[in-house]
């Protein structure tokens, strides 16, 4: 199975949904042959009542921080979610960015923050502070 992300006009992400592999093909309705390809079901899906007026592009779920999960050949970028943006320039997916100073590493499609999370401390992790800027080291609570 695959799956096709709907993208708004703003290219948000609104609706993820699991449909055929693109290379399947089924007979319509109309007796005419859909599929055999990632862009003729996607022309397929937009094509749809419920879909109408968005964009349908197919998205790999086993595709992560732009690296196949299987080995494979990753598939524009990372699978999308609800909220991620569509990236239409790089044809990839991109996470909702976590705070407004971070920046995207168009390699690995990650938000990085501006400056390095410090090393692992045993019994503390680290929290980001948007308003200074930094890394703020936190206790684990014990259980």
């Amino acid at each position: 199975m695959a799956h096709y992300a709907f993208i708004d006009k703003d290219n948000v992400v609104v609706n993820v949904i699991t449909g055929v592999d693109e290379n399947q093909t089924q007979v319509d309705i109309d007796g005419s042959i859909v599929g055999g390809s990632t862009v003729a079901w996607e022309r397929f899906y937009e094509s749809l009542p419920q879909f109408e007026g968005l964009t349908c592009k197919r998205t790999s779920y086993n595709t992560a921080h732009n690296q196949h999960t299987n080995g494979g050949v990753a598939f524009r970028g990372t699978y999308a979610g609800i909220g991620y943006k569509y990236d239409a320039d790089f044809d990839v997916f991109v996470p909702k960015q976590p705070f407004q100073s971070w920046k995207l590493n168009y390699t690995t499609l990650q938000w990085e923050a501006p400056i390095a999370k410090p090393e692992k401390i045993e019994g503390y992790r680290w929290v980001w502070s948007e308003p200074n800027k930094e890394w703020i080291q936190v206790a684990i609570p014990s259980a």
